[in-house]
């Protein structure tokens, strides 16, 4: 996770296909980074997976395989051709194995592949980190450490004087390094644009370069050399904010404008488009969705006549925000285009109760603009302090943290202060603490969708609850340390994992049996 998380990279988005950001979309976005290492030419794939590790047991189910493909393909992450993805890389002649090794790994999701054409062989490591953020952490032997945020120019070379000096002489750059391993070395640049072909044609000339490799990035926010933000912590905006007076929503465009580099303008139309879409996949899963491969059914048309028909306890905005958030997991569920908002798991829960709310309230679509920002601005400092990712942090860290973004946004929407805002978001999270995640069959669907269901429900009482001045007690980045704290007790066996909870009952194997298809052709085990 970058040490200053964009809103539109970290937070609110990918925009993409599929049940996990953390595995479809992440898993796409490395092997678009591969497919740059291999200049779009490849033939034979190795991916490996630890069995310790969370993606040994869901690579297949989550969208891990199906986000790879696509990824060396070429594609992006809403591509529509994505759940067919194994097809397609078989017709472009691209060969894969997947094993299940021990590759002693550190993190839970930890993707090792080794990339041949009849030119060279290439291997990549990295790791997803949440909400489809990477990290590249080795190439070809070589340490590293890329977030797919920067144009990398690789420069495999035997002596890296000559070339540094020369790059520094004739680039942009935002940093330059020699990088040594055991057997490979190179020089990385990180800059804002590709290197010139007629400097890429000078450093081939040198005795001391081997080839050079270009890596584009994949995050739509880029970073850059001597990034600064206003702030990273809640204290931090707090005291930014002692002569400003500023909204949390206002306090968040000032973030994302410093941190992407952009007008507070482009900041409010960013998250307009994002909200468009957001809008969209709610509308398209109250018409009613299909897919084979999945547990649950199109349920939001069931609770939407039992609503028009005055069949349930009463409360608009909680009715309305329960049929949108199934809404929405139904679309996620049914391979349609979703906001990973802060995860694909957790997709349901921010979107459903802003929108809920601010239809129920007859809000202009302004407000949910506003909203939005307000949440991204809660999930910065998750992101920085703590994390999304299920297999670090459980549940918690996935629909935890959007009730407590979302709770946030409620408040603006109804016209609290500032310290309500953050007090709502303190509340939620507080009581989100320890929620494990267990995905019944392998799939993200249940208890995914009761648990996102929650965490809007959450956020709407605690929304209520800050602006009757309830006193919060512990300040949000206390909260949020406390998160990264209870996350890392949790047990391994019930972090996005078929080993745990609710997934090892009769009921759920029944379920998982019932779903499994044949291996993949693609699948083997050491």
């Amino acid at each position: 996770m970058s040490a200053y998380p964009s809103i539109f990279n970290d937070v609110i988005g990918p925009v993409m296909r599929g049940p996990s950001s953390s595995h479809c979309a992440a898993s796409l976005r490395i092997a678009r980074l591969c497919r740059d290492l291999m200049d779009e030419n490849i033939k034979n794939i190795l991916i490996e997976f630890d069995p310790n590790g969370s993606l040994a047991t869901t690579h297949k189910s989550q969208g891990s395989d199906m986000g790879l493909f696509g990824g060396f393909l070429g594609w992006e992450a809403y591509d529509e051709r994505l759940p067919e993805s194994e097809k397609y890389l078989a017709t472009a002649g691209i060969g894969v194995e997947i094993k299940i090794c021990n590759i002693n790994a550190d993190h839970p999701n930890t993707y090792k592949l080794r990339l041949q054409n009849d030119k060279e062989t290439r291997n990549l490591t990295a790791i997803s980190t949440g909400g489809g953020m990477i990290e590249v952490i080795e190439i070809d032997g070589v340490a590293v450490s890329m977030a797919g945020d920067y144009f990398e120019t690789l420069v495999y070379c035997t002596e890296s004087d000559e070339i540094i000096s020369f790059l520094k002489a004739s680039i942009a750059y935002d940093s330059i390094a020699f990088q040594q391993g055991d057997a490979m070395s190179f020089v990385e640049i990180k800059s804002q644009t590709p290197l010139d072909e007629l400097i890429c044609d000078e450093l081939k000339a040198m005795n001391s370069v081997h080839f050079i490799k270009c890596l584009k990035p994949v995050l739509p926010v880029m970073a850059r050399n001597n990034l600064q933000v206003p702030f990273i912590t809640c204290n931090e905006m707090l005291a930014y904010n002692e002569d400003k007076n500023k909204s949390l929503w206002e306090l968040a465009v000032d973030y994302e404008a410093a941190r992407g580099n952009i007008s507070a303008e482009e900041v409010f139309e960013k998250m307009r488009k994002i909200i468009h879409i957001m809008g969209n996949a709610i509308e398209l899963g109250l018409k009613g969705t299909h897919y084979e491969d999945r547990i649950l059914g199109s349920q939001s048309l069931q609770f939407k006549q039992k609503l028009a028909a005055n069949q349930l306890v009463g409360g608009d905005a909680n009715n309305r925000i329960i049929m949108y958030v199934s809404a929405m997991m139904e679309v996620k569920s049914s391979m349609g285009v979703i906001v990973a908002a802060p995860t694909a798991g957790s997709c349901g829960a921010l979107p459903g109760a802003l929108f809920g709310t601010a239809h129920a309230m007859g809000l202009p679509e302004d407000e949910i603009v506003k909203a939005m920002l307000s949440a991204g601005l809660i999930g910065v400092f998750i992101a920085a302090h703590a994390t999304f990712a299920a297999e670090v942090g459980g549940c918690m860290a996935e629909t935890g943290s959007g009730g407590g973004m979302a709770a946030a946004g409620i408040v603006g929407m109804k016209g609290g202060t500032l310290k309500q805002s953050i007090a709502a978001a303190s509340l939620a999270l507080q009581n989100s603490l320890g929620i494990i995640c267990d995905p019944i069959g392998n799939r993200v669907e249940a208890p995914c969708l009761g648990r996102n269901v929650m965490a809007a429900t959450n956020a709407i009482s605690c929304a209520n609850m800050a602006l009757s001045d309830y006193e919060q007690l512990i300040p949000l980045d206390e909260v949020i340390e406390t998160m990264k704290a209870v996350g890392d007790q949790i047990h391994h066996t019930l972090r996005c994992t078929n080993l745990g909870g609710l997934s090892i009952t009769n009921a759920a194997k029944k379920i998982e049996a019932m779903l499994e298809e044949q291996p993949s052709k693609f699948y083997k085990s050491c």
